[in-house]
């Protein structure tokens, strides 16, 4: 199979869907890799690594997609890559179709097989392409919300562990899935006072335990969610449906009663958000708005700050998929492997994902009814 490789545009991306490892890897397997020029230098890899690897190297984003039956990427494509779109392409990437029915059109009217790292699931539930981002981005949060707090960042100025004689700040997080729990981690390892609020109690017995009682878990309801907003210095949004839009689990209401130079962090803002003043997503180079006094920080693509990380954790998680797809085809891979067939969402023209489909309006089409 050949398979392309561009470089991500969106603002601040600095990840590559694939390392020249990852290349060799294809290589060896008979495939054909084409990368386009630069698409790794953000992560640390030169054209030269990726030559080395056997990759071909190309000068632009058209002769990529062209030349290619699967296209890699990291983020979803924007308006501009829509053009390179084409019946029978592959694309497999992070797509968050329930928030954004402009990119669902385009890859139907252009018949192109999407399948999203982020709906890749197993049976157990677990999301074993989303995972590793989700650790980074959990993790960032506290790291973006403590430095926020800072005064001359416009914060109020709590010091998230505080000192002997001064309580710690306190940190709400809204969802017990991985994000939360890796925020958690660190708020912890920070000192701070941290809650976690959740809807599943079992998840939240399960939370209780691997924290030895040291994080307050929470059954999530909007009298909860209001009671612990109003006090909390750093609130984590972290909600997370597969394939749906963020519900709206913080109100403008609750934002409005928070504590001036508080900070709010929508990490699900990629799937619309849920803390109703985190509206639209803001970028690496403009990440943060005040509203209410409130510092409110939506950037779709928080693991793009650390590139090498998360591209070499993307990869290691990604790779055993992309190449499942590249021996098999597309169709035989999809129909042995039902994690694999979950990560659909878009095929022959219709929305394949049921929750998908729901989020956006859209007629639902089962994948087996056109394989």
């Amino acid at each position: 199979m050949n398979i392309g490789v561009p470089r991500e545009i969106k603002p601040g991306e600095n990840r590559v869907a694939m390392t020249p490892g990852g290349v060799e890897v294809l290589i060896s397997l008979g495939h054909k890799v084409f990368i386009e020029e630069s698409a790794g230098v953000g992560s640390g890899f030169n054209d030269e690594d990726y030559k080395e690897a056997g990759a071909e190297l190309f000068g632009s984003p058209a002769e990529v997609f062209s030349k290619a039956d699967m296209i890699l990427k990291v983020k979803e494509p924007l308006r501009e890559e829509y053009n390179y779109f084409r019946e029978n392409l592959i694309l497999f990437t992070f797509l968050h179709l329930g928030a954004a029915p402009d990119l669902a059109e385009a890859l139907t009217v252009n018949n192109v097989a999407g399948i999203s790292y982020d709906t890749v699931q197993k049976a157990d539930g677990s999301l074993p392409l989303l995972a590793p981002m989700s650790e980074v981005a959990g993790k960032m949060a506290v790291q973006i919300g403590a430095r926020y707090l800072e005064k001359n960042m416009g914060g109020s100025g709590v010091l998230l562990g505080g000192v002997p004689g001064v309580p710690p700040g306190n940190v709400v997080i809204i969802g017990g899935g991985m994000v939360g729990v890796s925020a958690a981690k660190v708020a912890m390892g920070m000192g701070a006072n941290v809650s976690i609020l959740d809807i599943d109690a079992v998840k939240l017995r399960y939370l209780d335990d691997i924290f030895s009682g040291r994080v307050n878990t929470v059954m999530s309801n909007s009298y909860w969610v209001n009671k612990l907003v109003v006090d909390t210095d750093l609130l984590i949004g972290a909600v997370l449906i597969p394939g749906a839009k963020a519900p709206h689990i913080v109100t403008e209401d609750m934002v409005k009663k928070m504590k001036p130079g508080s900070v709010v962090i929508d990490v699900a803002i990629d799937q619309g958000g849920c803390i109703e003043t985190c509206d639209m997503p803001t970028t690496h180079s403009n990440p943060i708005v005040e509203k209410y006094g409130v510092i409110h920080y939506s950037v779709a693509n928080i693991p793009g700050a650390v590139p090498r990380t998360s591209t070499l954790a993307l990869t290691n998680v990604t790779l055993p998929y992309v190449i499942k797809l590249a021996n098999q085809g597309l169709i035989p891979a999809v129909s042995a492997d039902p994690s694999l067939a979950k990560g659909m969402n878009t095929y022959g023209g219709k929305i394949v994902h049921e929750v998908v489909a729901r989020s956006l309006k859209m007629t639902y089409t089962d994948l087996s009814q056109l394989i």
